[in-house]
């Protein structure tokens, strides 16, 4: 790869090029460990929906996760109160 006439090899090497690298690798980090996050909020609130009221359907499940952490830390506190699958109808019809 050629840029503006100076090869890649010369140009990957300079302040400028590497610190665009490492802040580049820097988002990538952020944006994998805020995505991590919210998968494992999202398969511990359906793990404790499970318990409290019995099998989530599919579409239901991937109503759940598609929740940001926010909602889904509500939900974990709201699943407390829960009595059945009704509440859980009623918190996502209020809060999606």
């Amino acid at each position: 790869m050629v840029i503006a006439g100076i090869p890649w090899e010369e140009i990957r090497h300079t302040r400028a090029v590497q610190d665009w690298l490492a802040e580049g690798r820097q988002e990538g980090l952020q944006e994998g460990l805020q995505e991590g996050k919210a998968q494992e909020a999202a398969k511990m609130t359906l793990r404790l929906l499970n318990r409290r009221c019995g099998p989530i359907s599919e579409p239901t499940t991937a109503q759940i996760q598609a929740l940001p952490v926010e909602k889904l830390e509500a939900l974990a506190d709201a699943l407390l109160d829960f009595q059945g699958p009704a509440d859980l109808s009623a918190w996502l019809a209020a809060n999606s």
